[in-house]
């Protein structure tokens, strides 16, 4: 096992132990998500701790983080540790639905790139079922636990294959989320969007804004968009 960090132009992590290693999902939802300089944000299932990082160098205020897998918290709390902006960032240990009962404050934005797959064939090692498989949180679960620590003007995001977010989008206008604004994630030039990158709120919304996005071109270098949008974290760009 290659157990070298990542590294990226202000940080650099360990990802190895978690349920899923660093991947284009991640990064590109973290940059493309809102933030204000205030937001006291939440990740859930944050695995290494990604998300939190990189919304960190975006410049939001504090970042809690909540993760089951014990192996991932403990990645995650080393990679906090050694980051520049350890001093907001906290990972806990624990079930979302628990937490969500437990915690005794509000947050202004909750993300996650939670569970999929729902109907897939589950791969063998039971990492990757937590990682990517609805066995262990239902969407239903996930906005449940995110609507009990929202404000009224909270923004909560998550990122899902195309067909989940679908069923994900009838899931939260069932319990009171409104679309606020998604990113339809086009693999390679030519292909139907494969992610899509969503940004819920409480309040009504007038009009949902929406956006293709492609991340290579058809010889599979990558897009001149792409390379853009990343090019805070990535050193290749």
């Amino acid at each position: 096992m290659d157990c070298r960090p990542f590294f990226f132009k202000k940080f650099g992590m360990f990802h190895h132990r978690s349920t899923m290693r660093i991947g284009t999902d991640a990064v590109l939802f973290a940059q493309w998500v809102d933030v204000k300089s205030f937001d006291n944000a939440l990740d859930i299932g944050t695995g290494s701790g990604i998300i939190p990082l990189i919304l960190s160098q975006k410049g939001v205020a504090y970042v809690d983080a909540v993760e089951l897998d014990a192996d991932s918290c403990e990645e995650a709390r080393q990679n906090f540790e050694i980051s520049m902006w350890k001093e907001k960032l906290k990972i806990y240990n624990d079930d979302v639905r628990v937490f969500s009962d437990n915690v005794n404050k509000k947050y202004d934005l909750i993300v996650s790139n939670p569970p999929f797959y729902a109907s897939d064939v589950k791969p063998i090692r039971d990492k990757k079922v937590m990682a990517r498989h609805v066995s262990t949180l239902s969407f239903k679960d996930l906005l449940c636990s995110a609507k009990k620590m929202m404000k009224e003007d909270s923004r909560f995001a998550v990122v899902l294959p195309f067909y989940e977010s679908r069923l994900f989008i009838k899931e939260a206008e069932y319990l009171g989320f409104h679309l606020q604004k998604e990113m339809q994630i086009i693999p390679i030039e030519g292909k139907d969007a494969n992610r899509v990158n969503m940004q819920f709120v409480l309040n009504k919304v007038d009009e949902v804004e929406t956006e293709l996005f492609t991340i290579r071109n058809k010889d599979y270098s990558y897009t001149e968009d792409y390379k853009i949008f990343l090019k805070d974290y990535y050193l290749d760009f």
